[in-house]
């Protein structure tokens, strides 16, 4: 069984018991929580599509820790004028395991 569900403006396919890495949560390490955009749940074979979500679906999961991404370079360059610009950063994530779907 799986689910496409919106998290944080952005849409993923995740399953029970599965980790994924989403930006960054305002709750804390431990915390439970819950989404009710799902599009689409896929129960063995049996596909349900919203218009555009599924009423009275529900992804539930866990907050596990939050952490920063990897370091991204940000360089800008006009050529044969002599201007540079290197920034960068790194983004916040928070680690959730999906811990039910709910049709």
């Amino acid at each position: 069984m799986f689910a496409i569900v919106s998290i944080a403006g952005q849409q993923f396919k995740v399953e029970e018991g599965q980790q994924i890495f989403v930006h960054r949560l305002a709750a804390n390490e431990g915390d439970a929580v819950s989404f009710d955009t799902v599009h689409l749940i896929d129960n063995d074979g049996k596909v349900t599509i919203g218009a555009p979500n599924i009423k009275g679906a529900k992804i539930s999961a866990s907050v596990l820790t939050h952490v920063k991404g990897d370091k991204v370079i940000v360089f800008h360059k006009k050529r044969r004028k002599g201007y540079r610009k290197k920034n960068g950063h790194r983004q916040s994530f928070t680690k959730i395991k999906i811990d039910s779907i709910k049709a």
